[in-house]
């Protein structure tokens, strides 16, 4: 991580280049600031009270001795932390696999998105029936590999990464929702509620429902079953623009959605989600999406919510797009008129590239000849350029 020298504020470059190390004294002076840039980034353990935070949280901040910053949840909890209570890292913005301040080209990209792709199946419940060696298998490396190139990336092995999603899901339902525990269990990619209360009692070493009870009686983040419905808030780095997203959204042909009123909707089907139901998404308050899920049966929810975060463009990180994008003199005023413009994901994503680098069908010549230049964020740039140009051309009428 770097000092900019002209504002003295900490920059965002806290992976050194090709390792999976953070920088830890920058991560030090991240924590003392709070932040907000970082939340996500990177989660701080204390080894003497056996928790790891978010770097935002509000807590009292720990003596520099005691502290240890670890790549991602998945890591702080493989080194034997629990989730903070009061800062509740389940409920910070999600962040991509892959890191932009990598070195661009070469045999990196092939790598990191082997992890991403490993991430989304994952996600869409990979690990829940099956093991690491299928999963490899299906991306076509080798399951040492594999687990080395989730070591360099994300700091824990594939099965790690697979139940931190699920016991930080599962909190996040504890804390958010009314959903009984039986139901947590099953909404949350746990095999059996006994599997569920075992995992949640080594970790916290108290049963699930004790977290529940420690909520506060102010309420939840999420109001949980309206008419059959979970709600729950998915955090995003701001800024977002909206109407543009949604924009994009009410004029793609996509069978199965639809946006009224600046909510978007999609029905989902069994056949591909697990379950028969709907979604519908919709901007909250803060930089929170507030998705509402009608689905049965419930365990169907992580595959959805992986979804809704890849339609949504929820992990972007706009301070790094901007960043880079910005040395490209023809973006720069598209840049700054919507600095929160997102790619629109499909549902349904089988792409081997990173959404970010890949580059629609066009005959723009011009495009073309620059796009090389926005790696990783060549369909960001795109984004970008088509605003400018469509800017130009109204200005021009």
């Amino acid at each position: 991580m770097s000092e900019n020298r002209e504002t003295g504020r900490i920059g965002p470059g806290i992976f050194p280049p090709m390792t999976g190390m953070l920088d830890q004294e920058a991560c030090w002076r991240a924590v003392v600031a709070r932040d907000a840039r970082f939340d996500g980034r990177f989660f701080t353990g204390v080894t003497s009270t056996g928790i790891y935070c978010r770097p935002v949280c509000p807590a009292r901040t720990p003596n520099r001795e005691n502290v240890v910053f670890h790549p991602t949840a998945a890591a702080a909890e493989a080194a034997g932390l629990r989730a903070c209570l009061r800062c509740r890292p389940e409920t910070a913005p999600d962040f991509a696999a892959w890191r932009s301040e990598t070195p661009r080209g070469g045999a990196w990209r092939g790598t990191a998105n082997t992890v991403s792709r490993a991430l989304a199946l994952i996600e869409a419940g990979a690990l829940d029936a099956g093991d690491t060696e299928a999963l490899a298998s299906r991306l076509g490396v080798g399951e040492r590999q594999l687990r080395r190139l989730f070591r360099q990336h994300l700091g824990a092995a594939p099965i790690s990464v697979a139940q931190t999603r699920r016991v930080l899901l599962a909190k996040h339902l504890i804390h958010d929702t009314d959903l009984t525990m039986a139901q947590v269990a099953m909404a949350s990619g746990f095999g059996s509620v006994r599997r569920f209360n075992e995992t949640f009692l080594a970790l916290y070493g108290r049963a699930p429902s004790d977290l529940r009870r420690r909520r506060t009686d102010g309420g939840s983040e999420a109001e949980t079953v309206l008419g059959g419905a979970v709600t729950l808030r998915l955090a995003y780095r701001p800024p977002y623009d909206w109407a543009a997203m949604m924009a994009t959204l009410a004029t793609r042909a996509a069978p199965d959605e639809r946006v009224i009123d600046g909510v978007w909707s999609h029905r989902l089907r069994a056949a591909q989600d697990g379950a028969d139901g709907q979604v519908t998404v919709g901007p909250g308050d803060g930089a929170h999406a507030v998705v509402q899920v009608r689905i049965d049966p419930l365990k169907a929810l992580p595959g959805v919510l992986a979804r809704v975060r890849r339609v949504f463009d929820l992990a972007a990180d706009p301070e790094a797009i901007r960043r880079d994008l910005d040395q490209d003199p023809a973006l720069r005023t598209a840049l700054a008129a919507q600095p929160g413009l997102r790619l629109a994901g499909d549902w349904i994503d089988a792409g081997e590239d990173a959404p970010s680098d890949r580059l629609a069908t066009t005959t723009d010549a011009i495009l073309l000849a620059r796009a090389e230049r926005w790696r990783p964020w060549r369909a960001y740039g795109a984004l970008y350029w088509i605003s400018a140009m469509e800017r130009h051309d109204d200005q021009a009428a």
